[in-house]
């Protein structure tokens, strides 16, 4: 299986998490007054992104840093 980079592992929960919600890019991104753009490069691990915008999107997901990072894309 290959390894999966910080930044994909990130997009992916963020995704996992707006999926069971039942949120779409946009509807997430424009809550929590994120660029759709910048958020859907941040889901697709395309971009960088900081522990401030991290915590702002679990914010908007309704999870806490603890309940974002407890997955296990995290782990190993």
């Amino acid at each position: 299986m290959t390894q999966l980079d910080a930044k994909m592992k990130v997009g992916l929960r963020i995704k996992e998490l707006r999926n069971a919600l039942g949120y779409s890019q946009e509807a997430l991104a424009f809550s929590i007054e994120m660029s759709r753009t910048y958020f859907a490069e941040v889901e697709t691990g395309k971009r960088n992104i900081s522990i401030e915008n991290i915590e702002r999107i679990a914010r908007g997901l309704g999870v806490s840093l603890r309940e974002f990072f407890d997955s296990d894309l995290f782990t190993g």
